[in-house]
């Protein structure tokens, strides 16, 4: 993975948080570490944790974009037993010292804990491929022998607080960075460039291992489409209730992802990182036949079966598909505008790949059924609440 730090735009910087909006932007330049809105990172000036604001993407944040946070309330709050969404929204804006700031990101708890001042998070595609394998905790504790692994648990209070508990009596000296198993990457430093430097560096490690270990041989299998898209255009615009945009992929890729045997099996086995999972859904729509009506019927009533085994009084989405695999042919995304079918393209794009590769090293493993509702339905109660 490429360095992107640049001596002479780095000697702009005129304090730490412009140090930490360049780095931030580094980072963000690079969608193979985070992608539309993922990732989060934080500078600590005199008490206050400056982190990554609600709305805004690393690849463009300004000084802006950081929320201002007191320590001391965030280290208070690691400590609790529980602590509810909603009450930990409330008490992290009574906390800033600007409330005309936005709200600062759901890990602000957790970038408070680690103590260094510059903390940076990413959801690189190359680690979390790893970690989304069979053997992934058995890959990633070779790699990283002096990083922190974390099995999969819900970003937000629930995952600050078991690595409160994980580091109360820990030299945090010994520790390089943070995996969290099918989530992402912790680097960190009380200096911008090395903490970004770290985390270029372990990101080119699982390249390179998955380079050694897992090299992908596309074949292109390009079929003439016979789509009429017209009528997927209409048929899908009246199940979301709305007029859908498409964006359709016949790319090597997508192609070659579609003629794998068996695909329902074989494209619904979750999502590359949790947060992933409000755009496209756990799983596609498969196609293997020209009935699309009774494709999407028959996607929505497993879709309905998914909402009844998990619910808790959540108030059921729209079930339809959020894209769709046309067998041999193409992958199509939806969207209420273009740059919403575009942004569930690119998921799906990083996710192909990530699941192809995972395959190699002995098949590919997202987190549970059950875990991906509690995360779909999270990430639409953390909507409402940053609005």
């Amino acid at each position: 993975m490429k360095n992107l730090w640049n001596d002479k735009n780095a000697s702009e910087c005129k304090d730490e948080l412009d140090f930490r909006v360049y780095t931030s932007n580094l980072l963000g330049k690079n969608d193979e570490l985070v992608l539309h809105g993922g990732g989060n990172t934080s500078v600590k000036v005199d008490n206050l944790l400056y982190v990554k604001g609600s709305g805004w993407n690393l690849v463009d944040i300004e000084r802006e974009g950081f929320s201002p946070v007191n320590m001391d309330a965030l280290l208070d709050m690691a400590k609790l037993e529980t602590l509810s969404d909603s009450d930990m929204v409330r008490l992290q804006r009574a906390a800033m010292t600007n409330q005309d700031a936005p709200n600062p990101s759901v890990e602000a708890i957790l970038h408070a804990l680690i103590p260094y001042k510059f903390v940076d998070h990413t959801h690189a595609d190359a680690v979390v491929t790893i970690s989304n394998s069979v053997k992934g905790k058995e890959h990633i504790e070779k790699l990283y022998p002096n990083f922190l692994i974390v099995d999969y648990v819900m970003p937000g209070f629930e995952l600050a607080h078991k690595i409160y508990e994980m580091t109360k009596d820990i030299n945090w000296d010994s520790i390089e960075g943070i995996i969290l198993h099918n989530h992402g990457i912790f680097t960190f430093d009380n200096d911008a460039k090395k903490s970004y430097d770290k985390m270029i560096e372990a990101v080119t490690k699982a390249e390179e291992f998955l380079e050694e270990n897992a090299q992908l041989e596309i074949q292109r299998s390009y079929e003439h489409s016979g789509c009429d898209i017209a009528k997927i255009t209409k048929v899908f615009s009246k199940y979301k209730g709305y007029e859908v945009h498409l964006n359709i992929n016949q790319s090597p890729l997508a192609s070659f992802y579609a003629s794998q045997p068996n695909l329902k099996e074989f494209a619904s086995r979750g999502v590359l990182t949790p947060e992933h999972i409000i755009r496209t859904k756990r799983a596609p729509l498969v196609m293997e036949d020209t009935n699309l009506e009774a494709g999407i019927e028959n996607y929505i009533k497993e879709y309905e079966e998914y909402y009844m085994r998990y619910e808790d009084g959540e108030m059921m989405i729209n079930p339809a598909p959020n894209y769709m695999i046309i067998k041999n042919l193409a992958v199509i995304s939806f969207g209420a505008t273009k740059k919403e079918a575009d942004i569930v393209n690119d998921i799906v794009e990083h996710t192909m790949k990530a699941v192809l590769q995972a395959d190699k090293l002995g098949g590919y493993v997202s987190i549970s059924e059950k875990d991906s509702f509690a995360m779909e339905y999270w990430e639409l109660e953390q909507a409402k609440l940053k609005k």
